[in-house]
């Protein structure tokens, strides 16, 4: 027998690195269909997510570019966030189909919904911020800038503080997930959860604090939401979660 045809430790390893390939080629692919199929609208788009601050601005003002690629590279940069916002589903199928096999049945169960869910409260969250904060947070902006001051942003300045502000909506609105995940896991009780909710809900206000805008409604509003999920965390782990019985 040659040594080529014993087997070796590293087939499966490959294996999994190869099926790993495949599905990061498709994730690729899928970002890619879905980024020409928008890359044509990548104006309008760039004009719906700036049309709060445009409404907004003094009639002589308006966005500005103050570089000369600006113009075309920020509705570009917008068109492919929007084309990973889009696949995030397809995204997190694939991760999942690779890291299924290894789970058991009951595992299974409990993350598809976990799953779901995360999926549904980031898109949520984002929503909440375009919706709901946005216009707030640019009015606290432009009402406290000096009277001989006019209000002008460039759109790259603009594209970056708009989607830090949708990604830290998307991430905070995960609260009852994690917080389901870390009571199945073991790392946390309910009823320690609950012992410790006054200082939970100062780190809400501590963290909003931090990651928001500096004004008093954007902060409020991320810092109640927080609060809210982090009950709604709670409820979920003490319907899902069984607590051992004391002998």
């Amino acid at each position: 027998m040659n040594q080529a045809d014993l087997p070796t430790d590293d087939t499966p390893l490959m294996s999994h690195f190869i099926e790993l390939r495949g599905r990061f080629i498709r994730i690729f692919l899928a970002v890619l269909v879905v980024f020409l199929a928008l890359v044509g609208f990548s104006r309008e788009l760039y004009d719906f997510i700036s049309d709060p601050l445009v409404a907004l601005l003094p009639s002589e003002a308006s966005l500005i570019a103050t570089d000369v690629a600006s113009g075309f590279l920020a509705p570009i940069r917008l068109t492919f966030f929007i084309a990973l916002f889009v696949t995030v589903p397809f995204i997190l199928a694939q991760l999942w189909g690779f890291i299924s096999p290894g789970l058991y049945k009951h595992e299974k169960r409990a993350a598809l919904p976990l799953l779901f869910s995360s999926i549904a409260l980031f898109y949520i969250g984002v929503a909440f911020a375009y919706f709901v904060v946005l216009v707030p947070a640019l009015k606290f902006f432009i009402m406290f800038a000096p009277d001989n001051v006019l209000p002008m942003t460039d759109i790259d300045s603009y594209l970056s503080f708009v989607m830090k502000l949708f990604l830290v909506f998307g991430i905070m609105f995960e609260i009852p997930v994690v917080t389901l995940i870390l009571v199945l896991m073991r790392l946390v009780t309910v009823t320690s959860l609950a012992d410790k909710r006054r200082y939970i809900i100062v780190g809400c206000f501590a963290v909003a604090a931090v990651v928001t805008p500096p004004d008093g409604a954007s902060m409020l509003m991320l810092a109640i939401p927080m609060c809210l999920l982090f009950e709604l965390g709670l409820i979920m782990a003490k319907l899902l979660v069984k607590t051992p019985k004391a002998p």
